[in-house]
């Protein structure tokens, strides 16, 4: 304290501002964190202290993760099983290099991990309401002599304004529509965007407990800080019962297990011990296809060879964050913090225990989320609910990883539906709780925004 009082004025803010750094806080899953700064090696990389048996499972999943399904028969017999119906032919097509899918362009463009839930209704307790052709999500791809479903058209509406300082922004809003349906219409039909999340730290939020994230929630605002937010209860398949939800957008999936079993069978329609139904076309009687089961086995991913993919996400750690004690980085920390973005994207939980991998359970992790639903205003709004969520609320993102994903990813596309083309957009989108803190940031002068956006870049 000597040697920074003795500074002068200008040193003085500069050393306030240094002692904002806490010792550690660059590891964001305490010492599972890793050091991952190139484009193949940023995300994907497991966390230390596995076992030889963890690494080379590990290594399976991830090949697993990476490999290209093909239809049934073929001579490949532990890959085989896509579809007939599907939207993606490897997890890797909406997660490549484990980072962040891309949203839609142009119409008729190839899907790059993005895709359109459905529904024509919801139910608190059972979740959202299947279409009774389509059923929940839109397969834009078929296998050989299966129509897929329909086509998704897309146009843009753009919105300009202005920061205090007189900085002008243009905000661009995708427009989506359902088109060349294949069986039946879908008029009227609810849906929803959603591009593919970087996988990163998963098995550190599948660790939480139900405690930890309840101890953030306030659904009724009953301190009166303008923030309530509120926990999503959804279909537990195992426990066959409502359990927290922890993953997805919406905190639509209770656990790792249950989101990898959703993926396996709306995106890539491989049936699994969770989720053993084919997906069909209406007309179509799958029993009549050949399907990607081996002999003796009844599903398309066995669940040993699930749990080898399983170990993989749940073992892929999280980069230590850079350039976290420049000075314009911790301003911007103090920017973030001051505009009560720290309110829902909270740095700071302990997890639970872990079955998959037990030596990160019990850890300090800084997520950046509070796992809860908030309601983020009309503009943000999908007309669609799903369980406890209503068509303006979304599950606080996780922040870890966000300025590494135009280095894995080459885009900075983010939202649920990539509609923001950068950081700074994605800010200027927030609503509802988080109207009052948008409305400070375009207060700020550009170089406090700046400093604002280095610092997320930071994490």
């Amino acid at each position: 304290m000597v040697a920074i009082l003795s500074c002068s004025k200008d040193d003085d803010t500069y050393q306030d501002t240094i002692t904002m750094y806490e010792e550690g806080e660059e590891k964001l899953v305490s010492q599972f964190s890793i050091e991952a700064f190139t484009a193949d090696k940023a995300f994907g990389r497991a966390i230390p202290e596995l076992s030889n048996t963890e690494l080379a499972f590990f290594g399976v999943g991830n090949a697993m993760f990476d490999q290209s399904w093909v239809s049934s028969p073929a001579s490949t017999t532990s890959r085989d099983g896509l579809g007939p119906i599907f939207n993606a032919r490897a997890c890797s097509g909406c997660h490549l290099r484990d980072g962040r899918g891309k949203p839609l362009v142009n119409t008729g463009a190839d899907s790059e991990g993005f895709l359109l839930r459905l529904s024509i209704g919801n139910n608190p307790t059972s979740g959202p309401i299947p279409h009774q052709i389509y059923g929940d999500q839109l397969q834009d791809e078929s296998n050989l002599g299966i129509d897929k479903e329909a086509d998704i058209q897309v146009d843009f509406t753009f919105i300009n304004g202005k920061y205090a300082d007189g900085t002008s922004y243009e905000l661009r809003q995708p427009n989506y529509s359902i088109i060349d349906e294949n069986y039946g219409s879908l008029q009227g039909v609810e849906i929803s965007p959603r591009v593919g999340q970087q996988v990163i730290g998963l098995g550190f939020i599948d660790a939480l407990t139900e405690a930890s994230i309840l101890a953030n929630a306030d659904p009724d605002d009953l301190n009166k800080d303008g923030i309530s937010g509120k926990a999503n209860y959804v279909w537990n398949v195992k426990e066959q019962q409502l359990t927290i939800g922890k993953f997805g957008w919406k905190a639509n999936q209770p656990t790792l297990e249950q989101q990898i079993a959703g993926a396996f069978s709306g995106d890539m329609g491989l049936t699994t011990s969770i989720f053993p139904e084919e997906n069909c076309p209406d007309g179509i009687d799958c029993n009549q296809l050949f399907n990607g089961n081996n002999p003796g086995e009844d599903v398309e991913v066995p669940d040993i060879q699930f749990s080898r993919i399983s170990l993989y996400m749940s073992a892929i750690s999280v980069p230590i964050r850079r350039n976290f004690q420049d000075e314009d980085v911790l301003k911007g920390k103090q920017h973030f913090n001051d505009l009560g973005c720290v309110s829902c994207h909270i740095n700071n939980f302990t997890t639970g225990t872990n079955s998959v991998l037990p030596q990160i359970s019990n850890i300090n992790i800084n997520p950046f989320s509070d796992f809860l639903l908030h309601d983020m205003g009309d503009e943000l709004a999908d007309n669609r609910g799903d369980f406890l969520a209503n068509s303006r609320e979304w599950r606080t993102q996780p922040l870890w990883g966000l300025g590494l994903i135009e280095l894995v990813n080459g885009h900075t596309f983010l939202l649920h539906d990539g509609r923001a083309r950068t950081i700074e957009e994605a800010i200027l989108w927030h609503g509802g709780e988080a109207k009052q803190s948008k409305e400070d940031f375009k207060q700020l002068i550009a170089s406090e925004r700046e400093e604002l956006i280095q610092y997320l870049n930071s994490l």
